[in-house]
């Protein structure tokens, strides 16, 4: 009990102390709104940090049982390498003072704002969105990287890739701000609330770069079919889409930066609604096609409701965040068919959901915006598409989508072939094989279940 009451005082006397401190407290004493705008913003924040864990459970569940711990070490550590590098560069190349509507050039470390409270929170959030992006690559690429490699993968889209497209449209840079832009679209430039593009189609075309490059897995394909390739955990998967789709209640709504914006309810119902419509039209194309219900291809179609709900869901109706998501199942489940008959090996369908979604999500955006709210916030001017006479600003979404796959593809593609051609990309055939847990790190996710696979004559002959 002494040790309670010590603990108390101590806390009370430290008190005005805290509340001097000009780079923090003295601005929360300033304006009343905002502690509970910090402390909603950054609970947001840790929701999407959680989604970490729903990415690698679900790409866990899309993969083989000798290829689990790979997964979970590769969800474990984008994260980790993520956070150092946008902590040293990439936070300066999003979010600092405006060159050219090309990059921001201050920030480096933090340098200067390491108690200045907001720029932190904005650091944090920016952060975890970072780190979705960079984490979507591992799911598409899955059972064939080095994972040396992948951690340099890792460090130069959290550091670049990432931040400086995100600077265009979130940090001030010209997709956003430009004059052509904002004549174009009527008082502003390209939007996109959540992520949509910055995110999810960054992320989702950098991951087709990837899958391009370090091709299918050894015995995807027989005679130039696809053959289907099981995963070990239906149940992961079901479990880690259920956590994303949680998590996404940070992600949409929390980008509202504000408590006090009280269409976080509108956003909160579009999201929610989107994923349902899409995970019933992926079960329902899937019943048609195969006469059962696929359970893979459905979570898919409701993560990529999710995805492509994000750019527009402050700015439209819940009829539409329905329409929305319907679209995205039918690109969800149709997408990962067209790519996987071109030899596109892609473990968890992260490209139709996440880069076909993602531009999807900025198309909608530009067609069914309706003109309830403003620009980020309820002030003018408000938002109208293309279906309420807005032209002009569907053709700033198109110019979005079109610069954000140049961007993310080349960059990824580049990104890839550098390292192909450099440290190499992808492990041996007969690492691939044996399974990455005991090729790359030594270790057994299940070490009561025994695996075994034969090596195909082509492979034993390289």
């Amino acid at each position: 009990m002494k040790r309670w009451i010590l603990v108390m005082m101590v806390f009370f006397l430290a008190t005005p102390a805290i509340a001097a401190d000009p780079s923090g407290a003295e601005t929360l004493k300033e304006s009343p709104e905002t502690p509970v705008d910090f402390v909603w913003t950054l609970i947001c924040g840790f929701l999407v940090m959680f989604m970490q864990a729903g990415f690698a459970m679900l790409e866990a569940g899309f993969s083989r049982a000798k290829n689990v711990a790979n997964v979970m070490m590769k969800n474990l550590m984008d994260f980790a390498v993520g956070t150092i590098a946008f902590f040293a560069i990439g936070f300066a190349l999003m979010m600092g003072t405006d060159l050219g509507g090309i990059i921001g050039t201050d920030g480096w470390f933090l340098a200067g704002n390491a108690y200045d409270v907001s720029t932190i929170e904005i650091w944090f959030f920016m952060l975890v969105f970072a780190a979705t992006a960079a984490t979507i690559v591992s799911g598409a690429i899955a059972e064939r990287p080095k994972f040396s490699t992948y951690i340099i993968y890792s460090v130069i889209v959290s550091a670049i890739i990432y931040p400086v497209y995100g600077h265009w449209l979130w940090g001030g840079g010209w997709l956003s701000t430009s004059d052509f832009m904002i004549k174009l679209g009527v008082g502003y430039g390209a939007l996109d609330f959540a992520g949509s593009g910055v995110v999810h189609a960054l992320g989702g075309y950098i991951a087709l770069a990837g899958c391009i490059l370090i091709g299918p897995r050894i015995g995807k394909y027989v005679n130039g079919k696809p053959k289907a390739i099981p995963g070990h955990s239906m149940a992961f998967a079901v479990i880690g889409t259920l956590i994303l789709w949680f998590g996404w209640f940070g992600f949409n709504p929390g980008s509202t930066l504000s408590a006090h914006e009280l269409r976080i309810s509108v956003i909160a119902a579009n999201t929610n609604l989107a994923a349902a419509a899409g995970a019933v039209t992926a079960m329902l194309i899937t019943w048609k096609k195969m006469g059962k219900p696929d359970v893979g291809i459905t979570c898919n179609g409701a993560i990529g409701g999710l995805v492509a709900i994000t750019a527009p869901c402050a700015w439209v109706a819940p009829w539409a965040a329905v329409l929305i998501g319907v679209v995205a199942g039918f690109i969800s489940s149709y997408g990962y068919w067209w790519l996987e008959r071109r030899g596109i090996d892609d473990v968890v369908g992260a490209v139709p959901v996440h880069g076909f979604n993602g531009t999807w999500g900025l198309i909608a955006l530009g067609l069914f915006a309706d003109g309830t709210y403003g620009v980020y916030t309820t002030e003018a001017p408000i938002v109208t598409g293309l279906l309420y006479g807005n032209a002009g600003f569907f053709a700033c979404q198109m110019i979005s989508a079109i610069v954000n796959f140049a961007w993310a593809f080349g960059t990824g593609f580049a990104l890839f072939y550098i390292l192909k051609k450099t440290v190499g990309i992808r492990v041996k055939p007969e690492e691939e094989i044996l399974g990455l847990d005991i090729a790359e790190h030594a270790a057994i996710s299940y070490p009561n279940f025994v695996y075994s696979e034969q090596m195909p004559v082509a492979v034993k002959r390289r």
